[in-house]
């Protein structure tokens, strides 16, 4: 596997002591449906990027929101998949890190409002996602990657495989691959990291984790491959480059699937980031690493989504508009 380790920038271990010490005694509290506001608000800090704009929007019949870049690549989109647990987060309160993935890869991203749990348990975020992936290409976008974080980077990770398969079945495009920060891959929280960054980690714990994982999964196997990526079919899927923090307790489950992914013959890169924490590329305004990782993403997903005359054609003959 492809793996890249990068050093903790000197400036940026002040930063960390800051935010782990402004995340003092909330390790672990956001474990169910009752933290829903406290996760918006934690994430309603992300700063916006610059010359971003947003939009309400539904596609697929799943409500959401638009961020789009100035002079962003027409007929693409990234599908970004918010995190949460599949139980809190919403697009308003992620709008902006995903506004910072557009704005970086230079091209307009969908962020979806599906379904959480326990109100609508397992299957229903994977559901959802399989009808925004057919709701964006009725609208005439076949020039699509995926992104998302924690449990909506595992989401795209899902829809990945699902999408590639449906493809090789005469039914939609191929993703051109999907770029995930801190992917819970694993529902079933079997990865060595869930004991060995337990210290270390100052937001997540295994039984947080356990209890949004029985919340969504409502007695559902978690090794079912559209809850856990990792126990899905690797094969032959589009190139994934992941970003992980080192003091992350699901660390094992990037490193485990980018070890599965490689061995099933596929292009991936997992970047592992020394003193960083779950998701921390939304700590833009505060963390060195958090920018680089942000750039990598983005370069990643432009270069995947690159301007295809086929692609702008057919979204054209769809739309009979300007450019997204």
């Amino acid at each position: 596997m492809t793996t890249t380790h990068h050093p903790e920038h000197p400036v940026d271990r002040v930063a960390m002591a800051s935010i782990r010490s402004m995340l003092g005694s909330a390790k672990g509290c956001i474990d169910g449906p009752g933290a829903r506001k406290t996760f918006d608000e934690i994430m309603g800090h992300v700063p916006a990027a610059s010359k971003v704009t947003y939009e309400a929007a539904a596609v697929g019949g799943v409500s959401g929101r638009w961020c789009r870049p100035e002079e962003a690549l027409k007929g693409a989109v990234i599908l970004y998949f918010h995190g949460g647990g599949y139980v809190v987060g919403t697009s308003q309160a992620y709008r902006h890190l995903a506004g910072q993935v557009a704005a970086h890869a230079k091209v307009a991203a969908f962020v979806p409002d599906y379904r959480l749990a326990p109100e609508y348990p397992f299957p229903a975020a994977v559901e959802d996602a399989q009808a925004i992936y057919e709701g964006l290409v009725a609208e005439g976008f076949t020039n699509i990657a995926l992104a998302g974080d924690s449990a909506g980077g595992g989401l795209a990770l899902i829809l990945l495989s699902q999408a590639t398969a449906k493809a090789r079945a005469g039914s939609g495009p191929i993703p051109k691959g999907a770029a995930v920060m801190s992917p819970w891959t694993d529902l079933a929280l079997a990865g060595e990291s869930m004991a060995t960054r337990a210290e270390a980690d100052p937001l997540s714990t295994p039984e947080q984790l356990a209890a949004m994982a029985r919340l969504y999964l409502a007695g559902r196997d978690p090794h079912d491959p559209l809850a856990s990526p990792l126990y899905g079919d690797l094969a032959g899927l589009p190139p994934v480059r992941i970003h992980v923090g080192e003091d992350d307790v699901l660390l094992d489950d990037s490193v485990r699937y980018g070890e599965r992914f490689e061995r099933e013959g596929g292009t991936i890169q997992v970047h592992t980031w020394q003193g960083m924490i779950h998701v921390f590329p939304s700590n833009v305004a505060l963390l060195k690493a958090a920018d680089e990782a942000l750039d990598d993403v983005g370069d990643f997903l432009n270069r995947q989504l690159l301007e295809n005359p086929v692609a702008v054609a057919a979204y054209d003959a769809r739309q009979n508009k300007g450019p997204i």
